[in-house]
């Protein structure tokens, strides 16, 4: 602990390796700042933070510094208010503003500027320059960010977060002196994956949300409520915004544990869905084929709704099958209303075994489960199988972190350098890495960190990982005809995770291969066993795969014969898409056995297109729930509107359904904190899951926390020629926030928090003041609860190791291709995520290409699993022989489901 004297006034704060404006804004002082953001440390390229240090007590001159250069001392004594500091700081900004536009009213930008916020704190109001300023050309940079370089003010945080932190090479500095630009080196699409987050680090309107521009509103007419993503399995938190019954984008919600203050691309931007011309907003009856009514049915009245379902329902003859895409709620209220007994998962058969594989290796072994912040701190690294950019990108971007950060504390750590100085650590640490090992069939973003990589097949990467756990722990299966090649580099990759101290395994569902999971936790456990604690990282195919799994029930291949038994007769159908899932013979032979089909959704797809009655379901951003992410996590998302409509959340559907079916006399579950309350109880694993968030009535000083800004305003006018009576605002019984701005607007508990605001701090930095200390949890812990701890018990080696991969003479391995643009269906309705997608094909190297007889171009016929499709070939020239590649989830490209398989191809044109 030290003691730090600000402004005469003693502060004791633990300090170590922090720099003085760390220290005062945790502290909560308003020290103004650019080029500083917590995540990117300290350049000192702004000199905008200035303060006056002393020597001592008696020293009453002091000297201007940098508060953000300098470390925090033990006795160190500096004012902030100090005339010559406060005439510096004014004086400064001043500078930075001579070419800065007039153009706060239709900057994308006002509302939410940090510029604004620190040229009303510093006081500069007036500007003295009376000279033409320096104009730049604008570049197009793709569909999801807008560049305006003439508001730029050379504060450096977006080249340092692009290339830097991110490891992005298609955006960079150029010029000098006053003459500074940040753009590409020609126009084009900005390539990296978390570009869109220079939206939120630049500190002026430089750039900004051009899927926002689409439909603009001003940032405080934004009704915002805390949400987490549905788009991976991560649960990235963030905060969407609406307005008249639009969702208009996605933010960040700051979370010390998951994704801190980043969000990937398609997090932010693949929101559109919500927004999207398949909604179904009323409930639907199937139309008879002799008309000319849409094939997802016609409008069905509530009283006649009602009437059909209770026929429908009355026998008891039913079975569900719950979505990983919907809440624990939802799926909870299927379950209940079916009975445990008749619910299935509504994935396919082999993503049931990976989950349940990942699940059991991670509450069965002693391996941890890490959070994103955790693995950012990892010493060691080794990857099996998983190109996380695409099918996990935080977790990609926190790795990249943790192969800088071993080499940053060993070497700049013996040259006494400041761990906030950050141009210097990078300086000194250049090229060097922490050990860190790749096993992928084709090429990642992450090889640039690698410090070895390896191209096989599912089966030869699995084979490695069970001959890692091998040379660490003897009493590990060995790996029988083992080349020389592959033992070598098992006996660098043991002995690189042997000698550190923090070493991460991570492994998931993107090859579908149960082989490579299991060798992944071999490799864990046998680390542990011998002493060196390790942590275990699976990545998830949905946003609550994990939940489900938790949740319990059968593979859906089981509700087939209870339908052709007669034991059932109706299908409800939760939030999933059969065809997407396992493809178009079991989709079309499940359905074509169920005597009735109920589907609870909300977009119109190729199953609702089966069913015989549709309910709208609510997606997201207009209802209540929670997910567990693939650390275990659960964490809640909240209502961001009330839709128009019949639109409602699953589990109310499922509620009005209960009495309908025999099974309640009323609604069982009229309010949310019912349905919740009934969960714990009934699911020992969820027995903490009500405490991740307040109840519904939970007050703040009386009020409820207010989804909108104190700002806001003009919502009612959009209906005065109609009624110039204000409507009141919707009322919500199933959580503490309220739709009005009429509420509680200070710092409310972190699950609860809407939108990051404080006095004098309009922008996202406003979340310093949410935090305990800057970059550390928000105030009373990070929300959310884990649910997943390792076991305690004996661990119990596999072993299942599979033989050497053979390349076959005229089949090939088809191995699904994760794409972060493509491969999830929802944001694919995003026409900028559509945009991003690349077009479907087959991957060859080159010497099965020739094989073929087919050049890069040709079109290939796909045989594989009872499908049959077309697409270009593209060479890929590191894919193994033997192995084939598809993209996973295009349309057109088949059922993921199916995949990995054996297939036949034939080329037929040149």
């Amino acid at each position: 602990m030290l003691t730090i004297f600000i402004d005469n006034q003693p502060y004791t704060v633990e300090a170590d390796g922090k720099s003085l404006l760390d220290v005062c804004l945790s502290l909560g002082f308003n020290l103004p700042y650019f080029c500083w953001h917590p995540a990117l440390h300290s350049v000192g390229a702004c000199r905008q933070c200035a303060v006056k240090l002393f020597k001592d007590e008696a020293d009453t001159r002091g000297r201007i510094v940098m508060a953000c250069m300098t470390p925090a001392k033990d006795g160190a004594r500096i004012s902030i208010d100090d005339a010559e500091a406060v005439a510096f700081r004014k004086n400064i900004i001043e500078w930075l503003m001579v070419n800065h536009p007039h153009d706060c009213p239709v900057c994308d930008e006002g509302g939410e500027c940090h510029l604004q916020d620190m040229t009303v704190m510093t006081g500069h109001a007036d500007r003295r320059a009376r000279f033409p300023k320096r104009t730049h050309y604008n570049q197009y940079l793709g569909p999801f960010v807008t560049h305006e370089m003439n508001r730029c003010i050379q504060c450096y945080r977006c080249v340092r977060f692009y290339r830097d932190y991110a490891g992005g090479r298609d955006f960079d500095v150029f010029g000098w002196h006053d003459h500074v630009y940040f753009g590409r080196h020609a126009e084009g699409t900005l390539e990296s994956p978390f570009s869109g987050n220079l939206v939120e680090v630049c500190p002026t309107g430089v750039f900004t949300d051009k899927t926002l521009a689409q439909h603009f509103t001003r940032k405080w007419d934004l009704q915002t409520a805390p949400s987490i993503c549905v788009l991976c399995g991560l649960g990235c938190n963030t905060i969407p915004a609406e307005r008249y019954g639009t969702l208009r984008r996605i933010h960040n919600r700051y979370h010390g544990q998951v994704n801190g203050y980043f969000l990937c691309d398609r997090g932010r931007y693949g929101y559109e869905f919500v927004n999207s011309e398949r909604r179904v907003r009323e409930p639907l009856l199937k139309a008879p084929t002799n008309t000319e009514q849409p094939s997802c049915g016609m409008a069905l009245p509530k009283e006649e709704l009602y009437a059909r379902l209770a026929q429908v329902l009355g026998g008891g003859k039913t079975i569900g099958i719950g979505s990983p895409h919907a809440s624990l709620e939802s799926n909870f209220a299927l379950q209940t209303l079916v009975g445990k007994e008749r619910f299935f998962h509504g994935v396919s058969a082999g993503e049931f075994r990976l989950v349940h594989a990942m699940l059991h290796n991670l509450t069965h072994g002693p391996a941890r489960s890490p959070a994103l912040q955790e693995a950012a701190k990892a010493d060691a690294i080794f990857i099996l199988g998983e190109d996380l950019h695409h099918t996990a990108p935080l977790l990609a971007l926190a790795l990249r972190q943790a192969a800088l950060q071993g080499p940053a504390e060993s070497i700049a750590g013996g040259l006494r350098i400041d761990p906030f100085d950050e141009l210097a650590v990078r300086e000194v640490v250049q090229l060097a890495r922490s050990p860190f090992f790749i096993a992928t069939p084709l090429p990642t973003d992450l090889a640039a960190e690698a410090t070895a990589i390896w191209r096989a097949a599912p089966d030869d990467i699995a084979r490695l990982g069970f001959a890692v756990a091998h040379a660490i722990d003897a009493t590990a299966p060995a790996v029988a005809e083992l080349s020389a090649e592959m033992g070598e580099l098992a006996s660098r990759i043991a002995e690189a995770l042997l000698a550190a101290k923090r070493p991460l395994l991570v492994a998931g569902y993107s090859l579908g291969s149960e082989a490579v999971i299991q060798a992944a936790a071999q490799v864990a456990w046998a680390l542990c066993k011998v002493g060196r604690p390790a942590a275990l990282s699976y990545t998830m195919p949905a946003c609550n795969s994990l939940g489900l799994a938790l949740l319990g029930g059968g593979e859906v291949g089981e509700a087939l014969p209870l339908l052709h038994q007669g034991v059932a007769e109706t299908l409800i159908l939760l939030e999933t898409d059969l065809y997407q899932q396992m493809g178009a013979t079991q989709a079309e032979a499940l359905l074509a056995s169920a005597g009735h089909v109920i589907a609870l959704d909300a977009l119109r797809n190729e199953t609702m297109a089966r069913a015989d009655i549709t309910l709208p379901a609510a997606t997201f951003a207009e209802a209540d729930g929670t997910l567990v992410n693939s650390e275990g996590r659960a964490q809640r998302f909240f209502q961001v509107f009330a839709p128009e409509g019949d639109i409602q959340a699953g589990w109310r559907w499922l509620g009005e359904l209960m009495p309908l079916a025999g099974k309640a006399k009323d609604n069982p579950w009229p309010v949310y904190d019912t349905l919740l309350s009934e969960m714990a109880q009934a699911i020992p694993a969820f027995a903490a899951v009500p405490a991740i968030a307040p109840p519904a009535g939970f007050r703040l000083v009386g009020q409820r926390v207010a989804r909108e800004s104190q700002r806001f305003s003009g919502r009612t006018a959009t209906a005065a020629n109609v009624d110039v009576h204000e409507a009141p605002p919707p009322a919500d019984a199933d959580t503490p926030l309220a739709f009005s701005m009429e509420g509680y607007q200070g710092f409310p508990p972190a699950p609860l928090i809407p939108r990051f605001w404080g006095p004098g701090w309009n922008s996202v930095q406003a979340v310093n003041k949410f935090q305990s200390e800057v970059g550390g949890s928000l105030r009373g812990g990070d929300p959310g609860r884990r649910l997943l701890e390792p076991a305690t018990t004996k661990m119990v080696y596999t072993t299942r190791i599979p033989a050497a991969f053979a390349p076959q003479k005229m089949e090939w391995l088809l191995l699904p291709v994760s794409h972060l643009f493509g491969s999830e269906p929802l944001s694919l309705l995003t026409p900028g995520v559509a945009e991003r997608a690349p077009a479907p094909y087959v991957g060859l190297n080159a010497a099965d290409a020739q094989k073929l007889g087919a050049a890069d171009g040709a079109i290939i016929a796909v045989q594989v699993g009872g499908q049959a499709l077309q697409a270009p070939l593209r060479i890929l020239s590191e894919l193994p022989a033997g192995c084939a590649a598809l993209p996973a989830g295009l349309p057109g490209m088949g059922s993921a489901g199916v995949l990995p398989a054996w297939g036949v191809l034939s080329c037929l044109e040149l």
